[in-house]
């Protein structure tokens, strides 16, 4: 399976240039915790609502440009899901931008993972196969105890 089969196609920008604050109020409002940070066309980071959590009350002062993690670790689509689920687990974050050509065709988040797992898509687990001794010879009959 590829990452092209489970991403997020409907992905949420905002700009670098955009408030801390309301970069959180969007975020709660779409009910999401990762925003791509863009500059015009280019996708330059990302920004979390745990990112956003920390700064407190000075968030209000902030810049998105200024909070997010920049450059953003991108995946491609053609990439298999074990691929970028290790690369999530290896570097603990929660997204991946998928970028083909340059441009930004998706988003791929833990959740999407947990959902593809919990639907029950993982690797099919094969039942067992009972084996059959042949030439093994007559069974021994219990001893009975008196």
């Amino acid at each position: 399976m590829r990452v092209r089969d489970v991403m997020t196609e409907d992905v949420e920008t905002i700009p670098a240039g955009e408030s801390a604050e309301n970069a959180l109020r969007r975020m709660h409002s779409r009910r999401i915790r990762h925003l791509i940070v863009t500059l015009g066309t280019e996708a330059v980071g990302i920004v979390s609502e745990g990112d956003l959590d920390a700064l407190g009350t000075s968030r209000r002062f902030q810049m998105v440009g200024d909070v997010m993690n920049s450059p953003a670790i991108t995946v491609e689509p053609e990439m298999t899901i074990r691929q970028a689920a290790n690369l999530l687990r290896g570097r603990t974050i929660g997204c991946l931008p998928v970028m083909e050509h340059g441009r930004l065709v998706g988003i791929l988040t833990t959740t999407d993972l947990l959902e593809l797992i919990g639907r029950g898509a993982e690797r099919p687990v094969a039942s067992s196969k009972r084996w059959i001794l042949k030439g093994r010879g007559p069974r021994r009959k219990a001893a009975v105890l008196g």
